[in-house]
């Protein structure tokens, strides 16, 4: 029974401490020591649990916001109509072409690295 409370309470501080709250706000959330969740941290099973749980909350943010970045370069479009002020306009063209610069910087360098890895992979099934 201590033991579905224990795996409860580390439920609770992996979770609150994944959200980027601090080691005393998380232990109080989840209703433990703070003294116990510094104990808990120096376990390598919890600390690893924790990076899982952080890698997990930044892949469902970049999820999020790669759903939502068409919605968002739609709306910037929308902001290059004539009937938008000058200045508002003159911010979302500068925004276009630097984005779009830096969209394509990344895809180019995607590209290279995958080139990179693959005639890496080919030399390594050849030696």
């Amino acid at each position: 029974m201590a033991h579905r409370g224990r795996s409860t309470a580390d439920s609770a501080l992996l979770a609150a401490l994944s959200r980027g709250l601090n080691v005393r706000t998380a232990a109080a959330q989840a209703g433990i020591a703070e003294r116990t969740a510094y104990r808990r941290l120096r376990t390598p099973e919890f600390r690893e649990a924790l990076s899982t749980a952080r890698r997990e909350a930044i892949d469902a943010a970049a999820g999020a916001l790669s759903n939502a970045s068409g919605t968002a370069a739609t709306a910037l479009i929308g902001l290059l109509r004539e009937s938008t002020p000058p200045s508002v306009r003159l911010a979302a063209a500068r925004a276009v072409l630097e984005l779009g610069g830096k969209l394509r910087e990344e895809t180019d360098v995607e590209a290279r690295l995958a080139a990179l890895e693959a005639a890496v992979a080919e030399r390594e099934g050849r030696s």
